[in-house]
């Protein structure tokens, strides 16, 4: 599954950050949609000339996130993506934050090789009692004759705690199990904090057949260690200058990490 998507083992996933799009607090109206398609242009640009294995393009500007997408900043994200599609020179994957339904709508309309989302469990977040639809997200995939687009659970929302009283491994293996994951996703905190090891470890042993991937925090220092565990990792705010998740992809920070993840795989 991993390599046939991604054509190797263990593998980077790049953020494409989108900055705040139509209809979101933080749009700038003045730099309009162009804006937004040049600066994601740019990082795309940095981010393969790095090296990474796949770049994922995710709306991480339109805050206050929302957890059903509204249909002006979905329609600008669909055209967004449409426009830089043509550019990419490795597998794409999208992530309408925080919407399963919709980021699934989008990967198929978009012809994403895959999709990241919450699609499992119960969470007390800042964005109210969150409750994903898991359901509804696979059947779209489905009626879409879509199966060959993985679906990545992130079981551990950023900005959110779980309103039970399951273990990591136990929702590891029950997304598998009862919800169809192709991949689980085990995050930090918040974006760009790292991984708890013996959440990693904790989801790994529960469902060793299924690919399990480090969501937030990976950086140079601890990729490593993280790859010794992870089947593979999505980066965001590490590839940015300074490490700053709002500003611009940094092309000598890329580099630097891929050629260190070269040497560990």
């Amino acid at each position: 599954m991993i390599k046939t998507t991604f054509g190797c083992t263990k593998p980077i996933i790049a953020m494409v950050h989108f900055p705040p799009l139509p209809g979101t607090p933080l749009f700038d109206v003045k730099g309009g949609m162009q804006k937004i398609i040049d600066s994601a242009a740019s990082d795309i640009e940095a981010l393969q000339k790095g090296g990474v294995d796949a770049v994922m393009f995710g709306n991480e500007g339109d805050r206050p996130y929302l957890l059903k997408a509204s249909p002006s900043t979905l329609t600008a994200m669909s055209v967004a993506v449409g426009e830089l599609k043509g550019m990419i020179k490795v597998p794409f994957g999208v992530n309408y934050l925080w919407d399963p339904v919709a980021t699934v709508a989008l990967g198929v309309a978009s012809g994403a090789r895959f999709v990241r989302e919450i699609f499992t469990g119960v969470y007390d977040s800042d964005m109210g009692l969150w409750t994903p639809d898991a359901f509804n997200a696979v059947k779209a995939r489905s009626d879409a004759q879509r199966q060959d687009m993985l679906m990545m659970y992130n079981i551990n929302a950023e900005f959110a705690s779980p309103t039970g009283s399951r273990t990591i491994a136990q929702r590891a293996k029950s997304a598998v199990f009862a919800s169809l994951a192709d991949i689980v996703l085990v995050s930090g905190p918040a974006t760009g904090e790292a991984v708890e090891m013996a959440n990693l470890k904790d989801a790994k042993q529960a469902i060793p057949d299924t690919p399990v991937f480090a969501n937030t925090g990976v950086n140079l220092d601890n990729v490593d260690k993280i790859l010794g565990l992870a089947d593979g990792a999505i980066i965001g705010t590490h590839f940015k200058i300074g490490g700053d998740t709002w500003k611009a992809v940094d092309g000598d920070r890329v580099k630097r990490f891929m050629d260190k993840v070269a040497k560990i795989r």
